[in-house]
C-alpha cells in the first residue's frame, strides 16, 4: 500500500484552493463544498476544517485567492500597456473573464445569496490594492479627483454584470456579445491617455 505524501499547511491549503476554483469553473458555486473539495484532493473533511473553519470560510478563502490572482495578472497587464507591450483591450478581458470564465462573477452572486457578505471583502479589499498600485501618484493627491479609483469600479461593476447577464441582454438588444467589453476599453483607453498626460514622471 502506497503511503499519501504528507504536505505542508501551505501546499494543503495551496491544493484545496486549487481544487475548489476547478469545481467553482466546473459545476458553480454551490459545488464549493468541505466534503466536494476533500473529496477532489483526498483529504479528509477534518483536515479542511483545520485549514478554513467551514465552508464559508473556504469561500471567504477562495475569494481571496480569484482576487489576488487576477488583479496581480491585472497589474502586469496594465504595466505592459504603459510601455506600449499591451492594450487596454487586454486589461478588460482579463477583468470580464475572470469574472466570467474564471467564475468570480458566480461566486460573488452565490456569497451574497447565502447571506455570506463578508466573505466579499477580500474581493473588495484586493481591488483596493489594485487601484493603489495602478494609481500611486492619484492616491496620494488631495487634490485628486481619483479618475483611476472611478474607472475601476466601473470596470469591475460591468465586469460582473456582464457575467451575470450579459449574454441574454446583448442577444435581447440586438448589440454584439463583446459590446459591454468595447465600451469598457474605450473608457480604459481614455483614463490610461489622461492618467499619462497628468501624472508623467511621477513615481
Amino acid at each position: 500500500m502506497t503511503s499519501r505524501k504528507r504536505l505542508t499547511p501551505e501546499e494543503s491549503r495551496s491544493s484545496a484552493l486549487s481544487a475548489a476554483r476547478a469545481l467553482l469553473i466546473e459545476t458553480g458555486p454551490q459545488a464549493v463544498t468541505l466534503k466536494a473539495v476533500s473529496a477532489r484532493i483526498g483529504r479528509t473533511h477534518a483536515n479542511l476544517l483545520h485549514h478554513f473553519g467551514s465552508a464559508s470560510g473556504l469561500q471567504k478563502a477562495l475569494a481571496e485567492h480569484l482576487a489576488r490572482s487576477v488583479c496581480e495578472t491585472i497589474i502586469e497587464a496594465v504595466r505592459a500597456s504603459r510601455e506600449g507591450l499591451g492594450s487596454a483591450r487586454e486589461v478588460v478581458d482579463l477583468a470580464f473573464d475572470a469574472f466570467d470564465r474564471e467564475g468570480a462573477g458566480a461566486l460573488t452572486s452565490w456569497m451574497l445569496l447565502t447571506g455570506n457578505e463578508d466573505a466579499l471583502d477580500p474581493i473588495i479589499s484586493t481591488i483596493h490594492d489594485l487601484v493603489d498600485e495602478l494609481a500611486p501618484c492619484e492616491v496620494n493627491a488631495a487634490t485628486s479627483d481619483r479618475r483611476i479609483h472611478r474607472d475601476t469600479l466601473t470596470l469591475v461593476l460591468m465586469a460582473l454584470g456582464d457575467a451575470q447577464i450579459g449574454g441574454p441582454l446583448a442577444k435581447s438588444l440586438g448589440v454584439p456579445r463583446d459590446a459591454a467589453r468595447e465600451r469598457a476599453t474605450v473608457m480604459l483607453e481614455a483614463s490610461l491617455a489622461i492618467y499619462h498626460e497628468q501624472h508623467h514622471g511621477c513615481s
